[in-house]
């Protein structure tokens, strides 16, 4: 039996993860949960919480005391709309039974990330892990989960990213993905990948945030060939499933960040 579906049946001992949470984010501070929040279902959307970078600017809500445990820093970028978006768009293009609200998941908490197949964080250029945190990723990877990233842009914060997956995995190359691999094709053949902007292209008609930065897509592999860590380099998926509902975000745009983000929760469980 593969990692993947080890990681599923573990998921689904409902008893041992942590209940539901909500915290402010640096966007929203009050955003309503839907009537069935609270149902018990196979699968659901796991953003991870980290701590911000040394010296990082930004990311942080008005007023904030900047403990990242309590949100309101740059790992709640984009949440909760963004998750609750995609996971509504996952419930209605596959037959995955996934919970209407997401689950912010701190590393620190215990084993409660292996109760989760797929793991999900925004702007990595802004964050660094402990050593502990990186040793518990890495374990988790190894183990079978599926890391997703997105939403860093130009050489500093790819630096930093790097620098972050290095101390995870100082001895496996960060290489760009091939379009070939499966993981661009398990529903959808996204052979076709664009980039895909923020929300400030609503005002600009501008995809990109640095001049010269296109749109790559990055990967980590284990000993087997399977994809561990996937990241959207210059491109903004959360912002995609963010304002799929906005008539001013263009819908070509919110197709290609939902269908990635579709191929990569199936190719977890899958692979």
């Amino acid at each position: 039996m593969k990692s993947a579906v080890l990681f599923v049946v573990c998921g689904a001992l409902l008893a041992f993860q942590k209940p539901f949470r909500q915290y402010p984010g640096v966007e929203y501070d009050d955003f309503p949960l839907p009537p069935d929040w609270n149902e018990k279902t196979e699968f659901v959307f796991a953003r991870m919480m980290y701590p911000p970078a040394p010296g990082v600017r930004g990311g942080f809500r008005s007023g904030w005391g900047g403990d990242w445990t309590h949100g309101g820093t740059m790992w709640t970028q984009d949440y909760p709309r963004a998750d609750r978006h995609f996971s509504a768009a996952v419930r209605r293009l596959t037959r995955i039974h996934i919970r209407s609200v997401e689950q912010p998941v701190n590393l620190d908490d215990g084993d409660d990330v292996y109760n989760y197949p797929f793991l999900y964080a925004v702007q990595p250029g802004r964050g660094r892990l402990t050593d502990e945190q990186a040793a518990k990723l890495r374990d988790y990877l190894l183990r079978g989960g599926f890391f997703m990233t997105d939403d860093y842009w130009g050489p500093q914060d790819r630096a930093v990213f790097e620098e972050w997956m290095h101390r995870v995995f100082p001895d496996r190359p960060i290489v760009e993905l091939d379009d070939r691999d499966s993981i661009f094709h398990t529903i959808y053949d996204l052979d076709d990948r664009y980039q895909v902007p923020g929300a400030r292209y609503m005002q600009t008609g501008v995809t990109w945030k640095c001049e010269g930065c296109p749109a790559q897509w990055f990967g980590i592999y284990d000993d087997k060939g399977r994809v561990m860590v996937a990241a959207s380099f210059n491109s903004d998926i959360g912002d995609s499933w963010e304002w799929a509902d906005d008539p001013h975000y263009m819908e070509k745009f919110s197709a290609l960040g939902i269908r990635i983000g579709v191929n990569y929760i199936i190719y977890s469980m899958s692979h």
